[in-house]
This record gives C-alpha cells, sequence and structure tokens, in this order.
C-alpha cells in the first residue's frame, strides 16, 4: 500500500466517522424531540387529572352539603318549636334548663356539620337569603332593612336550607 491508498483509505475512515456522528446527532434531536413531546403530554395528563380531582372534590361536597341540609331541614321545625318553648314562661326552671339544654344540644349538632343561621334583623333584605313576609314604613330604619324576624334560616356552605322569614322597611 502507497502513501495515497493510506490517506485515502484514512480519509474515508474519517468520513464515515463524520457520517456516524451526524447520524447520531439526528438521533438525539429526534429523540430530544420525543421527549419534549412525551413531557408535554405528562404535563397535560397531570394537569387533567388534577382538575379531575377538584372537580370530583367540588362534586362529593356539594352533593354531601345537599343531604345534609335535606336532612337538617325536617329538622329545623324541632329547632323551631324548641325556642317557642324556650321563650315561654313557666314556673319549673328546671325544665326550662333541660329545654334550653336539648336546645343548645340540637344547636351544636347544626354547627358541627357546617350549619349556620342567617342573620336577619338590621341587615340588609336579601332575597337569596331571606323571605319578605310583610313591609312596613319606618322612617328611622334604611332601604329594605330588616326590621323583624318571624322564622330564622339556615345554610350550609353557600346553600340556603330554609330562607328566613322576615318584616322589611321602607
Amino acid at each position: 500500500m502507497d502513501k495515497e491508498e493510506i490517506n485515502d483509505k484514512a480519509k474515508e475512515e474519517k468520513n464515515k466517522k463524520a457520517d456516524e456522528i451526524i447520524e447520531l446527532k439526528k438521533q438525539i434531536e429526534s429523540q430530544k424531540v420525543q421527549i419534549e413531546e412525551t413531557e408535554d403530554r405528562l404535563k397535560r395528563v397531570a394537569a387533567e387529572f388534577d382538575n379531575y380531582k377538584k372537580r370530583n372534590t367540588k362534586e362529593r361536597d356539594g352533593m354531601y352539603n345537599s343531604l345534609v341540609a335535606d336532612i337538617i331541614a325536617n329538622f329545623l321545625p324541632v329547632i323551631d318549636n324548641l325556642e317557642k318553648a324556650v321563650e315561654t314562661e313557666t314556673k319549673d326552671e328546671e325544665y326550662k334548663k333541660g329545654i334550653e339544654l336539648v336546645l343548645k344540644q340540637f344547636k351544636d349538632v347544626l354547627t358541627a356539620r357546617g350549619v349556620v343561621e342567617i342573620e336577619a334583623v338590621g341587615k340588609t333584605f336579601d332575597p337569596e337569603l331571606h323571605e319578605a313576609v310583610s313591609s312596613i314604613q319606618d322612617e328611622t330604619k334604611g332601604e329594605k332593612e330588616i326590621v323583624q324576624e318571624y322564622r330564622k334560616g339556615y345554610m350550609i356552605g353557600n346553600k340556603v336550607i330554609r330562607h328566613s322569614m322576615v318584616i322589611v322597611a321602607n
């Protein structure tokens, strides 16, 4: 083999190696694109799963609040009657204390379940929370101010279980 043949073989080897390097670089670029696409899909799936969990939690909480609200609504007349019994004059103070304790126990159960009374007297009338059964003219009161409450209203979370029955001024 002469020098020229050796140089040709060396060039040929160099060209082969250069072609291999170019091919490897193409493969690397192709794999980078695939990795980026896979990462993008993974991020999308993770975001979709997170949205699903949030939606599922919201639906579950809404369903729970609806069920609790339905059950509590059945007990509200009992609570109303207990409140009337507490307000009634009696000579037997021990009996009255017993009624007060039962009423307190009922209210504690409601509070533990996230049920709150709707504030009414002195507040501005809100048709989503209150039911106006009458209105009066009173210049000492503000526009649509609630002056009396006939029946207490209750809500759980943002859901009204029962609207407050009220008298509105002006």
